[in-house]
């Protein structure tokens, strides 16, 4: 795939261990060696102050389908899941190819002020939309008002493999990924020829993750998952990522875990210049910014494993809209979900967007 084409390209290979944590590393590592009942990626979350304007610039920039858009108040389960009392918040679903991208805009963030994430972190930074060169995403971000980070006017070339990357912001300073794929790269992506037919020419890959101590976050992450990571490596001294990030003199150290057989990943970062810092205070879970969620096939079963391993949940899992789900936070504070499908084959659940897993 793409990514790992980048690693052979600056030339790094798979390393034995990662950090004091001994994190074993196994090239051939997928979900499909998960010792739990981890399916894979079920969606992105997306808290948002003004969820007409950032709506419309998502709707516009990817083309997905609006599947839910509603008002949640006064809802006991509701209310249990973000652990806040008399909850209010309006939702947008939008249903990419292969996951789901949620905005929600809770009421008490009405007059929050905005941020900008830098590209270092902390916390989860990003998420990347994928699509075939000739379709380019960039592009259509680009018309939809989004704000580049990276230095130039087009997406960066790496590696000379069919594959450019630009980093950008959206309506409200969250950063987004934009990838492009030439036709002998496509095949390697996890993208599906039928995709276009159907008007599905954008899907989305992976979760981003800054850390201040990579060796502790994918150690955690590697005990929910329940399988290793695939690749880590270190970088520097390469001009193209410094233009890809706008830092000069960027060094950093990478790891992932593959979430699919093809294009959906888990990235952990850590800057070492500039060095990401430690969050600061606790994040809500629902402050604005990204989440994520992993779908799961037994949650209660998964809830009382990783409980005993001692993560941070918000209550106990709650039934509501098509799912069973609870949230928790990692080590750096940040927001995910467990998720169980009510119905294990609903066109909302990883066993849908992922058949070829």
């Amino acid at each position: 795939m793409p990514l790992n084409r980048l690693l052979r390209t600056l030339g790094l290979s798979a390393l034995v261990t990662l950090g004091a944590d001994a994190l074993e590393v196994d090239p051939k590592a997928s979900i499909r060696d998960a010792s739990t009942s981890v399916l894979g990626i079920n969606h992105i979350g997306l808290s948002v102050r003004d969820l007409d304007k950032t709506l419309a610039f998502y709707q516009q920039a990817t083309g997905f389908e609006l599947v839910k858009r509603e008002r949640i108040s006064g809802n006991r389960a509701a209310d249990k899941l973000y652990g806040r009392d008399n909850i209010a918040y309006e939702i947008a679903v939008l249903k990419a190819p292969n996951m789901l991208l949620e905005l929600t805009a809770f009421k008490h963030n009405a007059g929050t002020t905005l941020s900008t994430m830098p590209v270092q972190g902390p916390g989860m930074t990003h998420t990347c939309f994928q699509s075939p060169a000739a379709e380019s995403g960039y592009e259509k971000f680009v018309k939809a008002g989004a704000r580049l980070l990276s230095r130039g006017d087009r997406p960066v070339d790496i590696g000379g493999y069919g594959v450019t990357y630009a980093y950008a912001y959206d309506p409200e300073g969250n950063m987004i990924e934009v990838e492009q794929l030439e036709e002998k790269a496509l095949a390697q992506s996890g993208y599906d020829s039928t995709w276009v037919v159907q008007n599905h020419p954008m899907w989305m890959s992976q979760v981003g993750l800054a850390t201040h101590d990579i060796e502790r976050l994918m150690a955690f992450y590697q005990k929910v998952l329940g399988f290793a990571p695939y690749r880590a490596g270190d970088y520097d001294a390469n001009p193209k990522l410094d233009q890809i990030t706008a830092i000069d003199q960027v060094a950093l150290r990478g790891g992932w875990f593959r979430m699919n057989d093809t294009s959906k990943v888990m990235e952990f970062w850590q800057y070492k210049k500039p060095a990401t810092p430690a969050l600061k205070g606790r994040r809500d879970i629902t402050d604005l910014g990204y989440s994520f969620s992993i779908e799961v096939g037994n949650i209660q079963e998964e809830y009382r494993r990783l409980k005993k391993l001692g993560v941070a949940f918000t209550g106990e899992p709650v039934y509501l809209d098509d799912f069973w789900q609870v949230y928790a936070q990692d080590p750096d504070g940040n927001v995910f979900a467990l998720r169980q499908a009510v119905d294990p084959q609903s066109v909302y659940s990883v066993n849908h967007f992922d058949r070829r897993r």
